[in-house]
C-alpha cells in the first residue's frame, strides 16, 4: 500500500472520529467543539485534495444508475459539510471569534443543527455504500482474511439494527433531520459510552442501509 492510499486512510479515519466529537457537543463544550470542527475542515480540504481525481472524472464515463445515487450522496453530502463550515464560523466564539461577523444567529444555528444531523446520516450512507472498499483495505493493512461466520454475522446485523432503530428514537435522531424542534435538547448527564454506543449504532443502522443499497441498485442502464 502506498503513501497516498494511507494518507487517505489516515484522513477519513480522522473525519470519522471527529464527527463523533462533533456531534457529543453536550460532553465537550464549545471550546473543544470548535477546535473539532476547525479540525473536521482542515481535514475534509485535505480529502477532496486526494480525491481530486474523482471530481476530474465527473464528466467523464457512463452514468448507471448505482453512479448517479453515489454521485448524488456525495453532493448532498458536500452541501451538508459546506453549510456545516459556514455555520460554525457564524457562530463561532471562540476559534473564528476576531471575524467581524454579526447577525443571522437564528437561522445559522438552525442550519448548524439540519447539517449535523444530516450530515452525520449521509456521511454513514456512504461509509456504507463503499463499505466493500473499506473491508478491501482493512483486509490488506490485517493481512487477515477477516472470514466470519455467516449466522453469526447475520445475528449482529439484527442486533445493530434493532439498537439502532432504538437509539434513533432514544436521540431524537427523525425531530432534528426533519426540523420537528428549531433547538437541540442535550443531556448533559449522559453517560459518553452510552452516547457512543447510541451513534455507533445509528451510523450503522444507516450505513447498512446504504450498503444494501448498492448492492442492489442497477449497475448498468440497459
Amino acid at each position: 500500500m502506498n503513501k497516498t492510499m494511507r494518507l487517505k486512510i489516515a484522513v477519513d479515519l480522522g473525519m470519522t472520529v471527529l464527527l463523533f466529537v462533533l456531534m457529543a457537543y453536550q460532553l465537550t463544550g464549545d471550546f473543544a467543539h470548535e477546535w473539532a470542527g476547525a479540525a473536521m475542515f482542515l481535514l475534509f480540504i485535505a480529502h477532496h485534495i486526494l480525491n481530486r481525481r474523482w471530481v476530474m472524472n465527473l464528466g467523464k464515463g457512463r452514468y448507471t444508475p448505482v453512479r448517479i445515487l453515489q454521485t448524488a450522496l456525495d453532493f448532498l453530502l458536500l452541501a451538508a459539510m459546506l453549510g456545516l463550515m459556514v455555520s460554525g464560523v457564524i457562530l463561532s466564539r471562540h476559534v473564528f471569534d476576531f471575524l467581524p461577523i454579526k447577525g443571522g444567529r437564528g437561522f445559522t444555528r438552525t442550519l448548524h443543527m439540519l447539517s449535523s444531523y444530516w450530515g452525520f446520516c449521509l456521511m454513514s450512507l456512504h461509509l456504507g455504500m463503499h463499505w466493500n472498499m473499506v473491508m478491501g483495505t482493512v483486509k490488506k493493512l490485517t493481512k487477515s482474511k477477516w472470514q466470519v461466520f455467516a449466522p453469526l454475522r447475520q445475528l449482529f446485523l439484527i442486533i445493530m439494527i434493532g439498537y439502532g432503530l432504538y437509539a434513533v428514537i432514544h436521540q431524537k435522531i427523525l425531530t432534528y433531520l426533519f426540523l420537528r424542534s428549531h433547538f437541540v435538547f442535550f443531556n448533559f448527564g449522559e453517560d459518553i459510552l452510552i452516547f457512543l454506543f447510541d451513534y455507533t449504532a445509528i451510523m450503522g443502522l444507516v450505513a447498512a442501509a446504504g450498503y444494501y443499497a448498492d448492492k442492489h441498485f442497477p449497475r448498468s442502464t440497459a
